[in-house]
């Protein structure tokens, strides 16, 4: 699964572990996820996508 998260957490000048407090998560968590070696659960995902300011379609593609 693909993702924009980095790319939204640029544009709020957000570090790692800025998100990572915002959605209740380890920064390594954040750091699995822009990789793309970890699969959110819905609810993680949702909460991403509102710290961000976006949707869960929006941050998340589906290869």
């Amino acid at each position: 699964m693909k993702n924009r998260i980095k790319e939204f957490r640029a544009k709020f000048n957000f570090t790692q572990e800025d998100l990572a407090k915002k959605v209740g998560v380890r920064r390594e968590t954040i750091v699995f996820l822009e990789k793309g070696k970890y699969n959110p659960s819905l609810k993680l995902a949702h909460s991403v996508a509102k710290a961000l300011k976006t949707t869960i379609n929006e941050l998340f593609e589906m290869d």
